[in-house]
C-alpha cells in the first residue's frame, strides 16, 4: 500500500524499471509477474510494512517519477535489486517478506 508521503507516480516508475529489468534478464517482454515481484519486494502490496523498509522505500522512490530530475535515481533503484532476487519466483519472494526485504531490494 502506498502511503501518504509517498506518490503512485514514483512507485509506478520505479517498480516498472525494476520489473523491465528482471524480463531482460530472462529475455522477453514484461509480463505481469515481474511488476508483482517488484512491488512484493519493496512491500506495496502488504499492509504490513516494517518501519525501516517505509523508511527506505520513501527515500528510494521519492521524486523518481520526474524523468528530467531523477533519471539516475531511477537507474540506481532498478540496478541495486540482485540478479538473484529477480530470478526468484514471486511466490518465493511473498514468502520471503517482509523478513529478508533487505536481501532482496538490495538495500
Amino acid at each position: 500500500m502506498v502511503t501518504k508521503n509517498e506518490r503512485v507516480e514514483d512507485v509506478l516508475r520505479g517498480c516498472t524499471l525494476i520489473a523491465l529489468r528482471r524480463a531482460s534478464l530472462f529475455g522477453r517482454a514484461p509480463v505481469v509477474h515481474d511488476l508483482t515481484l517488484a512491488l512484493t519486494i519493496w512491500g506495496f502490496l502488504s499492509a504490513d510494512v516494517p518501519a525501516d523498509l517505509l523508511a527506505t522505500r520513501t527515500e528510494l522512490f521519492s521524486g523518481v517519477d520526474n524523468v528530467l530530475h531523477h533519471y539516475s535515481q531511477g537507474r540506481t533503484l532498478a540496478d541495486m535489486v540482485p540478479d538473484s532476487t529477480l530470478r526468484l519466483s514471486v511466490q518465493l519472494v511473498t514468502a520471503q517478506m517482509p523478513m529478508s526485504w533487505r536481501a532482496l531490494t538490495g538495500a
